[in-house]
């Protein structure tokens, strides 16, 4: 009877220690985070200062400034069809979730010139020979953090190829973008810019088989 008791001891030492154990497991360890080439939007860090690229092909990179995420579906559509690398540019102060707070301050950035920090400003973009650049447009023009990608380096004999959408697809506002990136890339090529929705893709598979851009 005695040896019967300490094994019924014995055995639920054992259990508590494995159940406790299990209670320490970190909650979603077995989860996967959603991929992405270079960055995601919406979890940058201030301290992050700079980015080094991986190229896949050396030649060309998609690089793109979402804020509803509509940008960011035509960027990596763009991106599988010309085979190039997708960066996003992601802003170090983030803008706010409400529509008409981040609103008012692109609305500030535009009238003051601004140029925002990228929190992850790649080192370098020598590798590459074609740009094709993606935005929303933001009070009738492209946001100022185009800007700040473009006046970061120097792009002298770069191809670049603009891509944008709207809520109206306003082309009065679509060319002051592309007049706004052209402005600001010093030395470069910008060719004439693709207006779509991110859903229109015959509108995009035209314009990059036009411009000898798909694989």
């Amino acid at each position: 009877m005695m040896f019967k008791k300490i094994l019924s001891l014995i055995m639920a030492a054992m259990m508590t220690f494995s159940l406790s154990a299990c209670g320490r497991t970190p909650a979603g360890s077995n989860s996967t985070e959603s991929r992405k080439p270079v960055s995601s939007e919406g979890d940058a860090s201030s301290s992050v200062q700079s980015e080094t690229l991986e190229t896949a092909d050396g030649s060309t990179l998609v690089v793109y400034f979402s804020w509803s995420g509509n940008t960011e579906e035509m960027a990596s559509y763009i991106a599988e069809q010309v085979g190039g690398d997708l960066y996003e540019i992601i802003p170090e102060v983030p803008y706010p979730e409400d529509y008409n707070e981040t609103g008012d301050i692109a609305k500030a950035e535009r009238d003051e010139n601004n140029r925002p920090t990228i929190a992850n400003l790649p080192d370098s973009i020598e590798q590459y020979d074609t740009i094709v650049v993606g935005y929303p447009i933001w009070w009738h023009t492209a946001p100022m953090i185009i800007g700040t990608f473009l006046e970061s380096y120097d792009l002298a004999g770069k191809e670049i190829y603009p891509f944008t959408q709207s809520a109206s697809m306003d082309t009065e506002q679509f060319d002051n973008s592309i007049e706004f990136v052209r402005e600001n890339a010093d030395g470069a090529d910008v060719h004439d810019g693709l207006f779509a929705r991110p859903s229109d893709t015959a509108a995009i598979d035209a314009y990059l088989s036009e411009n000898g851009l798909s694989q």
